[in-house]
Order: structure tokens, then C-alpha cells, then sequence
């Protein structure tokens, strides 16, 4: 029986985009998720610019922020 932090390792991020209190990422398959920025203090409390500031890590199973020191990986969001 596989679970979804089986499935959830597969999953790949390829874009990253926020709104006023969201952050949304297309996955690889081509869905699309968004989850409030409240989860996340680092981010909530971040500038725009340093928002707009990400990379993706492991060829994408997580993003990364320099400036903020934050890391989330994809897995978390779902």
C-alpha cells in the first residue's frame, strides 16, 4: 500500500508566485497549489522582493529563501 509521503516524493515544483496572502506553486504534472502564507511566519513577514527571491532545491522537491533563511519542501505543502 503506498501512502502519500510515497507519492509526495514524486511530486515536483517548477514555478513559484505569490498573492496578498498566498503562496501558489505549479507542480511538474501541471497542478497547481496554494496555501496561506499564514502557515509560514518567515514568509508572512517577508518583503516582496525578498518573496520573489526563491529558487528551487533538489530539482525541485523544495524552495528555497536566501535572504529569509527558509526552506519548504513540497511534501509540507501538500
Amino acid at each position: 500500500m503506498s501512502t502519500l509521503a510515497d507519492k509526495s516524493a514524486h511530486i515536483l515544483a517548477s514555478k513559484v508566485w505569490f498573492s496578498k496572502d498566498m503562496i501558489y506553486v505549479l507542480l511538474q504534472d501541471g497542478r497547481e497549489i496554494g496555501v496561506p502564507l499564514l502557515w509560514f511566519p518567515r514568509l508572512r513577514k517577508a518583503s516582496k522582493e525578498q518573496l520573489n527571491d526563491w529558487r528551487l532545491i533538489g530539482n525541485g522537491v523544495g524552495i528555497h529563501w536566501e535572504s529569509i533563511d527558509e526552506d519548504i519542501s513540497i511534501a509540507a505543502l501538500l
